[in-house]
């Protein structure tokens, strides 16, 4: 979101910015109101590689759809009970010739589960968002991802 004193030019929203904002609200939080915050009004939010009918949506039009199905899908247990290891993950932001869009290339490891005796093995999960952005926000994403990691 652009900042700036009063008389002085707003700064618009870095990607880095965004993309923490986004990560913090979804997976770090998994706050659906704030994760609907982050985009636009008539943001949308797709992840084209699900089937239909999965439990992570498809495609969600307009915040208050995002707000919603998010809040629905945060209030299923997580899978097998693992938590991201932020020390072990890792991201890297990529700038395209368009300044409005940015891709963030992914790689989230999961602590391996000492309730199922799977203790010593972390799970990787690698993935690819594009983001674009408008005023600060979110205006579409579309996060590719093998939907067979959510099993």
């Amino acid at each position: 979101m652009p900042t700036a004193l009063p008389g002085e030019a707003a700064v618009p929203a870095t990607p880095q910015q965004i993309f923490e904002g986004y990560l913090y609200a979804g997976t770090v939080s998994r706050n659906a109101d704030a994760l609907a915050e982050t985009f636009t009004e008539d943001g949308v939010f797709e992840a084209p590689l699900m089937p239909d009918g999965a439990a992570f949506p498809r495609r969600l039009a307009g915040r208050e759809e995002i707000r919603t199905a998010m809040a629905a899908y945060y209030a299923r247990p997580v899978e097998g009970g693992r938590a991201p290891n932020f020390e072990k993950s890792g991201y890297v932001l990529h700038t395209t010739s368009d300044p409005d869009v940015f891709i963030a290339e992914i790689d989230t490891v999961f602590d391996g589960d000492a309730a199922d005796g799977d203790a010593a093995q972390d799970r990787a999960v690698s993935l690819v968002q594009i983001f674009r952005v408008r005023d600060g926000k979110i205006a579409r994403l579309r996060d590719y991802f093998d939907p067979a990691l959510l099993d």
